[in-house]
């Protein structure tokens, strides 16, 4: 029909299609749009004014008679100036049908967004007057104490719906734990604003903050609270316990009953801590502190304290007699305490040999005293010479044929010098000289008679042509024999080597005494 209108005419003057054909082209972005292609067909469906206008240019009649007539108003020859009022009325009617197009892209197109306790900033694709027409975005927020559930932002869809549903709901807190002894109560339960106070049953106190709100970050103000029990436990401890050391010894066994503890709130103790010795243990002289410490369930403590007193009965101190030595038992002058005498060598003890601190702080004995050392030399047997020294002193006998002998002369000279070690050993040198009848004996500035030389020689049978070293130890043992003389350091190392010689100088060391 259109062609047919405009055969054999001049170009029509086609301004106001060709702005429609601009506005199809804005809509679609992708290629140019005909204005006879009025249907859409190739334009996107997202375009707000395709999808307007898609269902009414799908009319077809309608819109081709409305097209057909817009265009002839339009097409009328210029030359003919009759037809100059037909031109302006065909014009009119285009401009007037393009209005009522631009006018659908302002009408609302979606509901209105109501957002409970929120609200919604919307956005129109070319600055429109309403907020919900086709394309509209709308960023949705909610008032403080809320939080928006659904998506942040909703777009008017050409089905006239939004693309999603939104709600604002009131904030929770987390639900309050019950403090034990105790409760709270709250004005609005957990939502946001809500206050809750806390209280305690009687016997406690609050610890924490009494009122809490619910906040805008879902958590409460204010710390946790608890309910404690602040007054400690009760324990009574017993009176001072004294005691006498028992004999012999510098301690006490001392006995006593457990206290026990109460509290005042439950009744109930976690712990009892004792501080010091348990009941039943052995206490040494002077004061010793027990405590005891009780806990209840609210860690609150409460102590007691009380001595042990423990009494040493105590003799006066004993003197180390001249050329002597002391060794006492527990602490030298406790009760039940003994002290053993000895005298160094040369001397031998007068009086008690050992004396005991008794229990009305008196000694047993005699004061001992240490007397340079007489030897008996007229005694008629060599057994009977011997049990002088028993115990007392060690013997190193040289026995030589003639007084001329080298080994004799050899060994007197190597023990002259020696004599401070042999008398720090308790050694006491006896000489054997002659053969018999001409025979004597000698023990320091003593001799011996013939008979006495001997019977010492064949007591202990010693050659009597031959040179000879016999060593004897306190209890008359033979220990050791040399056919040759020994020196000093052989002797000493010999000797040291006794029993009885490790505790004598283990006493030397302790007074001090030595040889230089």
């Amino acid at each position: 029909m259109v062609a047919h209108l405009f055969h054999g005419q001049k170009k029509p003057n086609t301004s106001c299609p060709n702005l429609l054909a601009v506005i199809f082209n804005i809509c679609n972005k992708k290629e140019p749009l005909v204005i006879e292609d009025l249907t859409c067909t190739r334009v996107s469906t997202e375009c707000p004014f395709c999808a307007v206008m898609s269902p009414l240019l799908r009319l077809g009649d309608f819109l081709n008679y409305v097209f057909s007539f817009c265009f002839l108003s339009v097409t009328l020859y210029e030359e003919d100036a009759f037809t100059f009022v037909a031109d302006l009325l065909g014009f009119v009617k285009c401009c007037v049908y393009l209005l009522l197009l631009f006018s659908v892209l302002e009408t609302p197109w979606c509901s209105p967004i109501k957002v409970k306790h929120g609200y919604a900033n919307c956005r129109t694709p070319q600055g429109e007057y309403y907020k919900n027409v086709l394309g509209t975005r709308c960023d949705i927020r909610c008032q403080k104490g809320y939080e928006l559930h659904g998506p942040q932002q909703l777009i008017c869809q050409s089905s006239k719906r939004w693309s999603g549903k939104v709600l604002c709901k009131q904030k929770r807190c987390p639900t309050l734990s019950m403090p034990t002894n105790g409760g709270f109560k709250c004005l609005d339960g957990a939502y946001f604003g809500s206050r809750c106070e806390y209280y305690c049953s009687p016997g406690y106190q609050l610890k924490g903050d009494r009122i809490v709100t619910c906040m805008d970050n879902k958590a409460w103000s204010g710390r946790p609270a608890s309910c404690v029990d602040t007054e400690p436990p009760r324990i009574q401890c017993p009176s001072v316990k004294e005691k006498i050391a028992e004999p012999n010894k510098l301690t006490a066994r001392v006995f006593w009953d457990t206290p026990e503890g109460r509290d005042t709130a439950d009744g109930i103790l976690t712990d009892v801590i004792l501080k010091g010795l348990p009941p039943g243990s052995h206490f040494p002289e002077g004061d010793h502190k027990i405590q005891y410490t009780v806990y209840d369930r609210a860690e609150n403590k409460g102590t007691c304290k009380f001595l042990v007193k423990v009494r040493v009965r105590r003799c006066v101190k004993l003197n180390v007699p001249d050329n002597g030595y002391i060794k006492c038992s527990g602490d030298g002058n406790n009760y039940g305490a003994t002290c053993e005498f000895s005298c160094i060598g040369g001397y031998e003890l007068q009086g008690s040999p050992a004396r005991v601190c008794q229990y009305n702080l008196g000694w047993s004995g005699v004061e001992p005293t240490c007397a340079p050392m007489n030897i008996n030399v007229n005694v008629r047997t060599a057994a009977a010479l011997l049990d002088q020294f028993y115990e007392k002193r060690r013997l190193l006998i040289i026995s030589t044929p003639t007084a001329a002998n080298f080994f004799y002369r050899m060994q007197l000279g190597m023990l002259q010098p020696a004599q401070c070690g042999l008398d720090l050993r308790h050694v006491t040198v006896v000489e054997l000289v002659g053969i018999f009848p001409a025979q004597i004996g000698r023990i320091g500035v003593k001799l011996l008679p013939p008979s006495l030389a001997l019977q010492l020689r064949l007591l202990l049978r010693i050659p009597h042509y031959n040179f000879n070293i016999v060593v004897m130890d306190k209890h008359g043992m033979d220990k050791e024999r040399y056919p040759f003389p020994a020196t000093p350091a052989e002797l000493f190392a010999l000797i040291d080597n006794f029993p009885l010689r490790k505790e004598e100088m283990k006493l030397q060391a302790e007074i001090g005494q030595s040889c230089p």
